[in-house]
């Protein structure tokens, strides 16, 4: 693990803010905290998620509604939403299109095991955007993870596979992993209940580092290299320029499968990095955000593989391979894909969110500026962040030495006392379709107060 470098600001003016807004939030709340304290009764922390107790404040606020980027708590008080579910709701909340389509699906059928037309115009968007031609479905991104690592396996004879450090694959087994001082995989920290050491599935490089990547894959283990295109869940970390390119030739050189992981860096368009940056991944997966709230995931893989796996799974077996699921590709989700695809995260979506991400980096950016905070600021598309180091990490390791959980617990809590909501994990800011100028300029002012005070206060 790296060394944290704790951000120089002064932690006694740190805690007093804490202090204060901790107090407001709790004044600010209290239906929440009843709400918080009934729950405690059936729910471990008094939520349905454990992560759920990370938000910021003495608990969790409850919410009453939520609309396109804003939402309501059961106190009355209105929120700018950043967070969009951490990208689940990056259509924003309940679009119109899909909850027509949901609506309508809904009364014809929720789940048969069988299919709906509404397949077709999904997997043939997919198709369109991804450049993969061949696409299956799951309920969640980590589902499809777990499927493609299967075929990866199946397909090559060999068990590891390589993730980033400090990646984000959902809850995937292999993905939590790590390096150690002396640059062995190791399980990550707070693993939990782990079937097998991780240095037994995978191998863990930096991201941004050609030849840990080389070495890698020179072992002849490797089945595959799970990436996301840039790293999203340290904070956001950007390809090199040439770097994947690099990764493609050395993937295609030993014979190791190529999945690419766009379930957040969608955010950078349509189709993903993926598209943006012209990559050709054997194999990509992605979920939360395309659905437009309702539960899906898929993958899609190329022509060549879907072969190469039919021949290889007899139908006999097809069903207990530990590929699939029941509820998988139902009705529902199908309605829901197909809608928000189509009608709600279109191109002119797009458009319209990616200069608004970028009015809100630039407002941080003069909030930094302003006080000289030894911060930064990163962009990738619709989504942007800031982080607790001069310059922007190259690497998953650098990322984590610059994280510092006090402060942004207080950078959270502020906002989230004046009616602006972060994703409680990081630093991170995701534009929806309804994202409005005066939404980001309320967080440009709101960070520049905090900036004053934490400062110059």
């Amino acid at each position: 693990m790296p060394t944290v470098l704790k951000s120089t600001v002064n932690r006694d003016r740190l805690s007093e803010l804490y202090e204060r807004e901790r107090a407001t939030f709790v004044l600010t709340h209290p239906r929440s905290a009843a709400l918080a304290e009934q729950a405690a009764t059936h729910m471990p922390g008094g939520v349905p998620m454990s992560w759920m107790v990370k938000w910021p404040g003495d608990f969790p606020i409850f919410i009453d509604t939520a609309k396109g980027a804003h939402f309501t708590d059961v106190d009355g008080i209105d929120y700018v939403d950043f967070c969009l579910g951490d990208t689940g709701a990056m259509a924003g909340h309940s679009p119109a299109a899909t909850i027509a389509a949901v609506t309508a699906q809904l009364a014809k059928g929720i789940t048969t095991m069988l299919p709906t037309a509404d397949a077709i115009t999904v997997s043939a968007e997919l198709a369109e955007r991804f450049g993969l031609p061949l696409w299956q479905f799951t309920l969640t991104a980590t589902d499809a993870n777990r499927h493609a690592i299967r075929y990866a396996r199946l397909l090559t004879g060999r068990r590891k596979i390589v993730v980033h450090n400090f990646c984000y694959h959902g809850s995937v087994d292999e993905a939590f992993a790590t390096l150690d001082a002396d640059g062995r995989t190791v399980d990550r920290r707070s693993n939990i209940g782990p079937g097998v050491p991780t240095s037994e599935t995978t191998i863990v490089v930096e991201f941004n580092d050609l030849a840990a990547m080389e070495a890698a894959l020179a072992t002849g283990e490797v089945a595959a290299v799970l990436l996301e295109p840039a790293l999203t869940n340290i904070g956001i970390v950007l390809p090199a320029p040439g770097y994947h390119q690099a990764v493609r030739e050395l993937t295609r050189r030993y014979g190791v499968v190529l999945i690419n992981d766009e379930t957040h860096t969608i955010c950078a368009g349509p189709g993903g990095l993926t598209r943006a940056a012209g990559l050709e991944p054997d194999m990509l997966v992605i979920g939360k955000s395309i659905g437009g709230g309702i539960a899906c995931g898929t993958f899609g893989m190329t022509d060549e593989m879907a072969g190469r796996i039919e021949r290889m799974v007899p139908l006999e077996d097809i069903d207990v391979g530990g590929i699939g699921g029941t509820l998988a590709g139902n009705g529902l989700s199908m309605a829901a894909m197909a809608a928000t695809l189509t009608e709600v995260l279109t191109e002119a979506a797009f458009v319209k969110m990616i200069p608004l991400a970028d009015r809100w980096a630039d407002g941080v950016q003069a909030g930094i500026d302003a006080v000289g905070a030894p911060w930064h600021v990163t962009r990738l598309g619709c989504r942007a962040e800031y982080g607790f180091s001069p310059e922007e990490p190259v690497n998953g390791s650098e990322a984590a030495a610059s994280d510092d959980f006090e402060l942004q617990q207080l950078l959270h809590l502020y906002a989230l006392n004046r009616g602006i909501l972060l994703t409680p994990f990081h630093n991170m800011a995701l534009m929806c379709p309804d994202t409005t100028e005066a939404d980001v300029d309320a967080h440009t002012q709101m960070f520049a107060d905090l900036c004053q005070e934490l400062f110059a206060g």
